[in-house]
């Protein structure tokens, strides 16, 4: 035994790190859980009793020998810098190009709209965008049945399984404030921005998901006039004080009256109208499903369309490059 240990001993010293590659070798020959050092540790248990501490003392040194080496040949290597590894390697060739990343524009709008929002007094909230049923069709005035309903195409995650509520992914960020009124008394003023899903045909205009931006305003004596003077205060604030718009009367289950606002879209091939919001005075039944009081607070609520928005922003023809990741679109916000 006191043989082995003096011959790894010896071996240890004898041994050459010259090269990274070199101390790796070294690491798995000899400190590897099945390296050399740790083939010693059985030594211990044959050893006579007599003779157990003078061998555990000798391996203990082997094992401190093994990783001062070890630790040495690491920093020597540290401290004498890069090594040419082959003769065409050459330090003084220009580095690699660096492409520096950016912010996805949609990123950009809904920053861009969340800034403008903070400025109006307005906070922020979440929420999932697997809903169930209730917060996402029946507390905003879509009964069971009701046609209103078919205005949306739905992507079902569950429905119709007995004793379990129907499951959706959000067809639009209304649930949000659905949540929001049934856990905070108002006044309330926040914006809720994420994701929605809606199994529709993909167009120019329209895709199976986009991002929308939920705003709702609860308050005693909130008027009609307080909602048109905020949207016209963000179409200036994102499009500039010259921007053309329009606001025209619509219909939503939650809302009433309600409204969608449409911003003038620029192309090539010619300019039209494009939508970019729908919004309206909350629905007296909406207040009720949450838990307000309809007599004594009113309230209105805005939903903003960011894919399109973004489009008008950046001067885009098509939803579809905002989800296509081409680098050559996306290169351009860097």
């Amino acid at each position: 035994m006191i043989e082995q240990i003096a011959s790894l001993k010896t071996e240890l010293e004898s041994v050459s790190i010259q090269s990274a590659a070199d101390l790796e070798n070294y690491r798995l020959t000899y400190l590897s859980k099945k390296g050399k050092v740790a083939e010693l540790m059985p030594l211990i248990g044959q050893a006579p009793v007599d003779q157990k501490r003078i061998v555990g003392q000798q391996i203990n040194e082997v094992k401190q020998l093994a990783q001062d080496l070890f630790d040495q040949a690491q920093q020597r290597l540290e401290e004498s810098g890069p090594v040419l590894k082959k003769a065409t390697d050459d330090l003084s060739l220009p580095v690699l190009p660096f492409t520096q990343g950016g912010l996805h524009p949609l990123s950009l709008v809904i920053q861009e709209i969340k800034s403008v929002f903070f400025r109006l007094g307005f906070t922020i909230a979440d929420g999932p965008e697997l809903e169930d049923d209730f917060h996402n069709f029946t507390a905003l005035n879509f009964p069971p049945e009701h046609p209103a309903r078919d205005m949306q195409d739905t992507f079902f995650i569950r429905k119709d399984e007995p004793g379990k509520p129907d499951l959706v992914m959000r067809t639009h960020t209304s649930p949000v404030q659905v949540r929001l009124m049934q856990s905070q008394t108002p006044p309330i003023r926040s914006i809720m921005p994420g994701r929605v899903y809606r199994n529709e045909s993909i167009t120019a205009k329209s895709y199976c998901l986009f991002n929308q931006i939920e705003g709702l305003y609860v308050d005693k004596h909130v008027t009609l006039a307080e909602l048109k003077e905020t949207l016209i205060v963000l179409a200036k604030m994102m499009y500039g004080s010259d921007v053309k718009y329009r606001l025209r009367p619509s219909f939503f289950p939650f809302t009433e009256p309600s409204l969608e606002m449409d911003v003038w879209w620029e192309r090539k091939s010619g300019g039209q109208w494009l939508e970019i919001l729908g919004a309206g005075m909350v629905d007296p039944n909406v207040f009720k499903a949450c838990g307000v009081d309809p007599d004594v607070y009113t309230g209105f609520a805005l939903g903003l369309g960011v894919d399109r928005m973004a489009m008008l922003r950046y001067g885009l023809n098509d939803i579809r490059d905002l989800y296509d990741n081409d680098v050559r679109l996306i290169s351009q916000f860097a």
